[in-house]
């Protein structure tokens, strides 16, 4: 017998017991939808999940109408730019479990701690969902001030750990990820604080971006201080300014490959900048500007740089 389907759109309605119950698997999530199939098992593989049925109940009532809302309101978004935006979420999703679920292993291994790891996941979903509101809002508000323009200028900057390759080589990987993790967390304290934005990690190395070039000139000085006695080795910066295009949360553009290879060419415990940023920070006395031949690295025959350093009669070098 056929389902009425003015009666499934009633049950869709029909409040139950609990809206975030997982109720439907993924077949029967899709067929709720009525999305094309070849669509939705493209799509459930960008999310980072295997391309093959299930009997695991993995939506909820809630999680349907949230998804009828996205796919009414993407129907004019291209195929390929809705596989991209499930790809850039599946990976964001999948980095964070995986790092959570090691950390809830280690915390709830104590036969002390008070509560289990169902419960410490829903407490997770609720702080991750605090987390990404207040940063939701920030990317709108951010979004309508450069509302018309189609590129954004902006300071791309990385900063890495010198000699990584082979201070991996030489110590345990328990120091390996402390380290690792001291240079990420210290390192977006400091952008962070001086008003700019982590981009992404890449290992060794912090991929971030500055509206204004005196605030990312002042964050890679402050950058090298983390170096300063034990706490991470060496560190090198490459800032670079120009026209980027802002994708997913990722930046492209000329200026990210030329602030890449200023980083690979900086000496340990120096930041170079290119010559856009030397410009417009050249005459604040925080900041002294050193000369050095043209650079000759890949893709850049010509490369013009400065190095950058506290002026030694400035605020900085108090």
């Amino acid at each position: 017998m056929s389902e009425d389907p003015q009666s499934s759109a009633e049950d869709d309605r029909r409040p139950t017991q609990d809206a975030n119950a997982p109720r439907y698997t993924r077949d029967e999530l899709i067929a709720r939808l009525e999305i094309d199939p070849k669509f939705a098992e493209k799509a459930w593989n960008a999310f980072g999940f295997a391309r093959r049925s299930t009997d695991d109940k993995v939506a909820s009532e809630n999680d349907l109408a949230a998804l009828r809302m996205f796919a009414a309101s993407s129907e004019s978004m291209p195929e390929s730019t809705k596989i991209a935006m499930a790809r850039a979420i599946g990976q964001t999703m999948s980095h964070l479990a995986d790092w959570e679920a090691d950390q809830l292993r280690d915390i709830t291994a104590d036969p002390e701690f008070p509560w289990t790891v169902e419960q410490m996941c829903a407490a997770l979903g609720q702080v991750q969902q605090l987390i990404w509101r207040r940063h939701i809002a920030i990317a709108l508000e951010r979004h309508r001030e450069h509302a018309a323009e189609e590129e954004v200028d902006l300071v791309v900057g990385f900063a890495d750990i010198v000699g990584y390759t082979s201070l991996s080589r030489r110590i345990d990987l328990h120091d390996l990820e402390e380290l690792l993790g001291s240079f990420e967390d210290e390192t977006f304290g400091v952008v962070v604080d001086h008003g700019g934005r982590v981009i992404k990690t890449l290992g060794d190395a912090v991929m971030f971006t500055f509206e204004d070039a005196h605030a990312a000139a002042e964050a890679a000085i402050r950058i090298h201080e983390l170096s300063d006695g034990d706490r991470l080795p060496p560190l090198r910066v490459g800032l670079a300014r120009g026209p980027v295009l802002q994708r997913f949360g990722d930046v492209f553009g000329e200026p990210v490959n030329i602030a890449s290879r200023l980083t690979s060419s900086a000496r340990p415990g120096s930041t170079l900048v290119d010559d856009s940023i030397a410009e417009q920070i050249g005459a604040d006395d925080r900041f002294y500007l050193k000369s050095i031949p043209t650079l000759r690295v890949r893709g850049y025959k010509y490369l013009k740089a400065r190095v950058l350093e506290p002026h030694k009669r400035g605020p900085l070098a108090e």
